[in-house]
């Protein structure tokens, strides 16, 4: 049966984009490059930038005209690709940091803010290429400007490779260092993840799996404001109430969503992936999920009660959104990036939101450790053993989990970095500087846990 959506559904959406910050955050278009593998770096990096300009030319153009026909405002046009690390078995460094360039061309060329997928699947164990890839990520993401990188370092089913968390750990610090001169905005496009999905549209962790088709065009929706909005303007329901207010408003945004993605899978002959409908933040006032929490009563996010309230939210977010449509996928619930939301940003600067509150809202959330600033002495072992308790919750509890931290080179706890955009800004935090070393020392493999046999 065909799309449809009502009159009233319109108005609606109408009211949503002017008063409350509704917006598509981004289309993103994922394409199989498993084809532009050659006998050489420079031949496949060639193979993969004609690729790329070929299916994604009209990207941008087709995002810009159905934000015109729809009046819904669709932020970010981008591309993910597939995990770089599966084309280059064989390829050295310096043919790896080629085909980035080429990625990075090919973004620039078609017009997309950002390009995912200088990745790789590392939770069982390195592949040359893995490892290769690996060692490039300072230097192409300190030399690109809009190649993103992820590496997936578990799985429930698989456990935790801690040989890739250990050098996951040197690699984050010394990408910063790489790019020192901005506050280490290098660390802002790199991820690690455990359950990492294959259809993420989100930046900087999105690339196109490979049990994804040969193109899909797959859409994030974010809307805080709207949900902020519905909260406050219901003081009085009990929370039983409020989870039901909250997920019929997110039955509505995801029918916003899925049409402007059926709209632009028919206008670029591209197959309909998925729907990520996941309260994305950023930093202007009013698109904040700290904002959404404090109407629910918190005094400020990071308090008591903070976990709970988080919870809830993205537990109402995934129903409604699997309401409404059947293809609700990626990551899906609410994020909580400090740098990317004023509320956030608030409550650090405040003191009141720290790394250990952070990491128990990771076990209720969308992802995990996002957008936070470090100071730029923390070792390599700290931020490792950062990424383990992540990677912990995400295999024990079966969820995506991930971490992108920036020890910004040179600042201490309550200075600030500045990223500007869509990535904000947001004051250094401390850290617990207790030395995980000789753990982390140990390298080897975290075993997956026992309910992973479910076979």
């Amino acid at each position: 049966m065909p799309f449809q959506i009502s009159k009233e559904e319109i108005l609606e959406t109408i009211n949503m984009v002017q008063s409350q910050n509704l917006d598509i955050r981004t289309i993103t278009m994922g394409i199989n490059l498993l084809d532009c593998r050659a006998d050489s770096g420079a031949k496949t990096a060639r193979q993969v930038y004609d690729k790329i300009t070929s299916l994604a030319g009209n990207l941008v153009k087709v995002g810009d005209e159905i934000q015109r026909d729809y009046g819904i405002p669709i932020i970010n046009k981008r591309i993910s690709v597939t995990p770089i690390a599966m084309l280059v078995n064989g390829f050295s460094e310096d043919d790896i940091f080629a085909i980035a360039l080429e990625l990075d061309r090919a973004a620039a060329e078609v017009g997309v803010n950002f390009l995912g997928g200088f990745s790789a699947l590392v939770h069982k164990g390195y592949t040359d290429g893995d490892y290769n890839l690996i060692k490039t990520i300072p230097r192409v993401l300190a030399e690109t400007e809009r190649v993103c990188s992820s590496v997936n370092l578990g799985t429930t089913k698989s456990g935790i490779n801690m040989d890739a968390v250990a050098d996951m750990g040197r690699i984050i610090k010394a990408t910063a260092e790489a790019t020192a001169d901005q506050d280490g905005l290098g660390c802002a496009k790199l991820v690690v993840f455990c359950n990492a999905t294959e259809d993420n549209p989100f930046m900087a962790g999105a690339f196109h799996g490979p049990g994804e088709p040969e193109t899909a065009l797959n859409i994030g929706i974010s809307g805080p404001g709207v949900v902020a909005s519905v909260v406050r303007n219901n003081p009085g329901c009990d929370l039983g109430e409020l989870a039901n207010l909250i997920k019929n408003t997110a039955f509505k945004i995801t029918r916003a969503g899925e049409l402007v993605g059926r709209v632009a899978s028919k206008r670029l002959g591209v197959p309909f992936g998925i729907l990520d409908l996941s309260l994305a933040p950023t930093p202007a006032v009013g698109d904040s999920v700290a904002d959404i929490l404090q109407a629910m009563g918190l005094e400020q996010v990071g308090g008591p009660g903070s976990t709970a309230a988080l919870a809830m939210l993205n537990d109402a977010v995934k129903k409604g959104g699997a309401m409404a449509s059947s293809y609700v996928g990626g990551l899906s619930g609410a994020f909580i990036p400090v740098s990317e939301d004023a509320g956030m940003i608030k409550a650090a600067a405040e003191g009141a939101l720290t790394i250990e509150k952070l990491e128990a809202m990771t076990a209720v959330c969308s992802v995990g450790l996002d957008m936070i600033a470090i100071p730029g002495d923390t070792s390599e072992y700290t931020i490792a053993a950062l990424i383990s308790d992540e990677m912990a919750i995400g295999m024990i509890n079966r969820k995506t989990t991930a971490v992108r931290v920036i020890p910004a080179p040179g600042k201490k706890p309550g200075d600030w970095v500045e990223f500007g955009g869509l990535m904000g800004r947001a004051p250094v935090i401390p850290v617990n500087n207790s030395s995980p070393a000789h753990f982390i020392s140990r390298r080897g493999r975290i075993p997956a846990p026992i309910h992973s046999l479910n076979n």
